[in-house]
């Protein structure tokens, strides 16, 4: 049977107010395992990963917050923090702990902290290029006095909020900027990730389903020494894993 055929359970959970949505792929006498997406994706991309290993796990995978199916924030703000709340909740209201996670880009970033947050409720963790800017990145930012970072993040916030976000005239066209922004992905996984990454407008136009404020990394964060005491609080076996052609 194909992913159509024998796909997940959409179900919800709510963080701060926001009402945020998970696929479920069942058999909950498992062993739970969620799998968390990256930046500007959505939890239909595991849908592969999830089909594989759902006879031997409950698999769970969210949608970040103003990502997918789940709710925006109405302040178009997406901290670290907030982030990090949400899947402290998914695992609370779920009863998933301990719980085993594999998390990729801004979710393993999400997911390390939390790790080193909650020790006690994590199993075995994978983070696929999760651990954040690089050094020279995040130095480069660290020099940067707060007073200046306030200022670029107020404008960059401004300049997003004049922005219109773009309306593909047609699933089609949609799915050909899918593949020439990620050129090793076959037809059949550019059209799955496609249909499940945008919306439909009213004049039948398509848009992407992730709030364009999430570009925006909040101007205030832990410090590279908070988020390395983090990691080490971390009791669970853990993967590190790297792209052979990874931008991180």
């Amino acid at each position: 049977m194909g992913l159509a055929a024998c796909g997940p359970t959409s179900r919800a959970w709510f963080s701060e107010r926001l009402r945020l949505h998970y696929a479920d792929w069942g058999n909950p006498g498992a062993p739970p395992l969620i799998l968390l997406h990256g930046g500007r994706d959505h939890c239909r991309s595991w849908d592969w990963v999830a089909a594989a290993l759902r006879e031997r796990f409950h698999v769970i995978a969210p949608d970040l917050r103003g990502h997918g199916d789940s709710a925006w924030s109405s302040a178009g703000h997406y901290a670290m923090a907030s982030y990090i709340h949400d899947l402290a909740q998914l695992v609370h209201a779920e009863s998933l702990a301990p719980v085993s996670i594999v998390a990729h880009s801004l979710g393993g970033n999400i997911a390390l902290r939390y790790a080193g947050i909650y020790p006690e409720n994590v199993r075995r963790l994978v983070a696929i290029e999760g651990m954040g800017p690089g050094p020279r990145g995040a130095s480069a930012r660290d020099r940067k006095p707060v007073d200046q970072r306030m200022r670029e993040w107020v404008e960059q916030a401004r300049a997003q909020s004049a922005e219109v976000p773009w309306r593909y005239k047609s699933l089609d066209e949609a799915l050909a900027r899918m593949r020439a922004a990620n050129k090793h992905l076959s037809e059949e996984v550019a059209r799955h990730l496609t249909e499940h990454a945008v919306n439909r407008n009213e004049d039948g136009t398509y848009c992407w389903k992730f709030d364009p404020y999430v570009r925006l990394w909040p101007p205030i964060d832990m410090t590279r020494e908070e988020i390395a005491t983090l990691w080490e609080r971390i009791a669970c076996p853990a993967l590190l894993v790297y792209g052979k052609e990874s931008w991180a």
